[in-house]
């Protein structure tokens, strides 16, 4: 499906009026439109003069979203961002902003509703697989490590029949 330049520039900054967009985003959803990169560079371009996109804006407002509500960790958010070609000079200071709080507000009850969950002969059997839980979810180690063994501290009971 070929467009013109023009109903292309339309239909992106009808698309960004309602929600925020990355420049990479656009530029994926006009490659799928058949547009060559002269004409794809162009609107991008004017989108970000006239402000319907702003990677900082996006990247914001993506992390902040992705931290509270979808709980995942930092790595798995910058993979996400490179993804979408956000570069690293714009999400770093971003992701570097985000206390350590708000991760482990995000990991506490991750952690917490998967202990029981795990299957394993002992607790250090236990807490490897809810290591590497956690680590695919994006979360660093030492943050991990806190929450663990804040849980041993509160000693997580376990189910007994």
């Amino acid at each position: 499906m070929t467009i013109s330049e023009e109903k292309a520039l339309s239909k992106l900054a009808a698309m960004c009026s309602k929600r925020e967009y990355c420049t990479g985003d656009l530029d994926e959803k006009m490659r799928a439109w058949g547009l060559d990169d002269e004409v794809r560079q162009r609107n991008i371009d004017y989108l970000v003069a006239h402000q319907f996109v702003d990677n900082s804006r996006f990247c914001r407002a993506f992390v902040n979203d992705k931290v509270k509500y979808n709980k995942w960790g930092r790595r798995k958010i910058e993979q996400a961002l490179w993804l979408k070609h956000v570069p690293s000079d714009i999400s770093a200071p971003i992701l570097d902003d985000v206390p350590d709080e708000d991760y482990l507000v995000a990991l506490r009850p991750i952690l917490k509703a998967k202990w029981p969950t795990i299957k394993a002969k002992n607790d250090y059997e236990r807490s490897m697989k809810l290591i590497k839980y956690a680590m695919g979810r994006g979360f660093e180690i030492r943050l991990i490590r806190q929450c663990i063994d804040e849980a041993e501290d509160l000693e997580i009971p376990e189910d007994e029949d």
